[in-house]
């Protein structure tokens, strides 16, 4: 019997020669993630805060550097049709008294994080944030302070300067001003690690009542630490 001559394509054959298998299709990057403790130093409490960003998704998983799945999203009907962009997430926050501060860090060990998701369309999305245990002091409130008047005028809110936590250090303040009444009025403001005052417009806070405001100190792995107080209008 005459033997019958099989001509391979020249790919194939160095893939089979070099043992490769198809070409492996690299992931689309995220375009944004990031993991971080938020702390309320005033009303004693902590939580996790996740972010992450990127073209239209419908399965999105996280896992912590142990390999652990933290997270498992999936968007199913209209949303896995539609596709989803943005998305982030606080925890429950329960008191210190339930959860001390030390059993949160170690349900959240240091390390890597891995994001890795697929689009709407079938292409694999993936993304890397760190989560460090480098966290910020309570700012200071120095004025002013639980139960002061503000005069609407001369309203210039001042907080003291946060240390660097070790391994780390404090690149801004973020600060809110928020009046409830005769209608919600806010103010918030995201400044850098030297600045330590704020100086609200009198619209603001002019004829308002049941005020508050808030600092938070923000290092540069994201972690932050709020202290918040009430005053009132002169």
């Amino acid at each position: 019997m005459t033997g019958r001559t099989v001509w391979l394509p020249t790919m194939a054959i160095v893939a089979l020669l070099l043992g490769l298998g198809a070409p492996q299709v690299q992931a689309r990057p995220l375009s944004e993630v990031g993991i971080w403790f938020e702390i309320n130093d005033t009303d004693g409490d902590a939580g996790i805060q996740i972010f992450l960003d990127g073209e239209g998704w419908d399965k999105m998983k996280v896992k912590d550097p142990d390999g652990n799945t933290i997270l498992n999203f999936k968007g199913k009907g209209s949303v896995g049709i539609q596709g989803i962009t943005e998305l982030f997430f606080e925890s429950a926050e329960p008191s210190f008294d339930e959860q001390p501060l030390a059993d949160l860090l170690a349900l959240f060990p240091e390390g890597t994080y891995v994001f890795k998701g697929m689009t709407t369309d079938g292409h694999s999305l993936k993304g890397k944030a760190m989560l460090t245990h480098a966290l910020p002091a309570a700012p200071l409130q120095v004025f002013p302070k639980d139960g002061e008047d503000v005069d609407p005028e001369d309203a210039v809110f001042e907080w003291a300067p946060v240390a660097d936590p070790p391994g780390s250090e404090i690149v801004s303040y973020h600060v809110v001003v928020e009046c409830e009444e005769p209608a919600l009025r806010k103010l918030e403001a995201d400044v850098g690690p030297m600045v330590t005052t704020l100086t609200v417009a009198p619209e603001v806070l002019d004829g308002a009542d049941e005020c508050k405001w808030e600092v938070l100190a923000i290092e540069e792995s994201g972690n932050q630490t709020i202290s918040e107080t009430e005053f009132g209008i002169d």
